[in-house]
């Protein structure tokens, strides 16, 4: 009988040790991917000045989306952190859409009325990459979404989000300060017309 259980320990430990070395040989793998890719784009760059200059032109002249490049990197890789799914995540209690009684043009975008103390969601997924305070706008949050368009929500209080947090559509942003929610929709410095995107 104890031989028995001594068998089973060892292949419960054996089974846990492969695991282990399946996740760490996935995430080197992914490490050298990187490396590889990274290599590459020297060698283009030194190799003829034109893809230099393509290089510097989409890298330093344009808005680089980080939201797009996070949805591509997991598509195709995962997860960046290799232990992240060990535990399952919980479902988000709070996933709604956008509800206004009425919106108007304001400066560069729209300006919504709302419920007071409104709880404002995410209208789609993204990284926050700015928190702040924007004139005209009040306390501001900027999105910047997987499709490359940065979104404004202005006029809100933070609620547990943090600069370069992923969020996912429908998650919850913050509350309105009042009843005035500022929205604007820029892209590569452009600004657009709201009426697409509500």
């Amino acid at each position: 009988m104890d031989s028995y259980k001594l068998l089973e320990k060892r292949n419960k430990n054996k089974e846990e040790e492969d695991a282990l070395i399946k996740i760490i040989r996935g995430y080197i793998s992914k490490v050298l991917i990187c490396c590889l890719i990274f290599m590459l784009l020297l060698i283009v760059v030194k190799i003829d000045e034109k893809y230099k200059d393509i290089i510097y032109k989409n890298v330093y002249e344009k808005n680089f989306s980080f939201a797009k490049a996070n949805e591509i990197y997991t598509k195709y890789f995962g997860n960046l952190l290799p232990f992240e799914n060990i535990v399952p995540e919980d479902e988000p209690v709070f996933s709604e859409k956008l509800v206004y009684s009425k919106a108007n043009l304001y400066k560069d975008g729209v300006m919504l009325t709302v419920t007071d103390k409104y709880l404002v969601p995410v209208i789609e997924t993204g990284i926050i990459v700015f928190i702040g305070e924007k004139d005209e706008y009040s306390k501001t949050i900027i999105v910047q979404q997987a499709n490359g368009i940065d979104v404004w929500y202005g006029n809100v209080n933070v609620s547990d989000v943090g600069l370069y947090d992923y969020v996912k559509k429908g998650q919850l942003l913050g509350e309105v300060i009042g009843k005035e929610l500022y929205l604007v929709f820029q892209k590569n410095g452009d600004f657009l017309d709201y009426k697409e995107y509500l």
